[in-house]
């Protein structure tokens, strides 16, 4: 067992400290507590087989949301311009079937500011804490730690210049992940884009293990055109 021996047993790491892919990130010297989430569905404490880290692509998300104050942190650019963020690390059970909002307790502020470099959004931060994280990991902080571990262990590929390559598939998004990250096979890459073909979302799945896993859904398939949005 690597990645730190299962992320010390899902204690879960100290002293990790990650970005999601930025130019730059400055964690504003203020920062508002998020409010408890509400949940959207039932309470399910489940046994865990295996996990799924969603990663966002931000200017796909920011593209139609930018005006938007909930989205001021991520799109308004007082913290930076980001390329791939964290959108959470979420624990699976049965195919199907997953445990979520297990404790719905609040972030305390040293695990927000901790966490916004990879996911710039207080509002997103609580949601993945009270939904998955609370299911998975003893306290916020070693949740949002596991997740940046995930996302250190990964090594993306020039997106401008893929974004620029003609005839661009989702075959071709896997394959460069894969040049780069030797972990992985094209099967455990998630691909998820929109109607209009451009890319939202990665998805890496993972066994319990924490190691890289087949995924059940592999969302866009290798011969699916595929379109990247770099931002204004």
């Amino acid at each position: 067992m690597t990645l730190r021996v299962a992320l010390i047993a899902l204690g879960v790491l100290h002293g990790v400290s990650a970005k999601a892919q930025a130019l730059q990130c400055r964690v504003p010297s203020q920062i508002a507590a998020p409010a408890l989430p509400r949940p959207d569905g039932p309470r399910r404490v489940l046994p865990i087989s295996g996990y799924t880290l969603a990663l966002t692509w931000s200017p796909e998300y920011c593209r139609a949301r930018r005006d938007r104050p909930a989205n001021a942190l991520q799109c308004g650019g007082q913290m930076g311009r980001f390329g791939f963020v964290l959108h959470g690390l979420w624990p699976e059970s049965t195919p199907g079937t997953w445990p979520q909002w297990c404790a719905i307790t609040p972030v305390p502020a040293p695990a927000v500011r901790g966490a916004l470099c990879l996911t710039p959004s207080t509002d997103l931060i609580a949601h993945e804490w009270a939904k998955h994280g609370s299911c998975m990991a003893r306290s916020p902080g070693g949740y949002f730690r596991a997740g940046g571990a995930l996302v250190q262990s990964l090594r993306f590929p020039d997106m401008a210049r893929l974004s620029r390559q003609p005839g661009l598939t989702a075959g071709d998004l896997r394959r460069a992940l894969i040049r780069g990250t030797a972990s992985l096979r094209p099967g455990m890459i998630r691909i998820k884009a929109n109607p209009r073909g451009w890319l939202e979302e990665m998805h890496i799945c993972y066994g319990k293990d924490f190691m890289p896993a087949p995924c059940m859904d592999r969302g866009a398939d290798d011969g699916e055109a595929l379109k990247i949005w770099r931002g204004a």
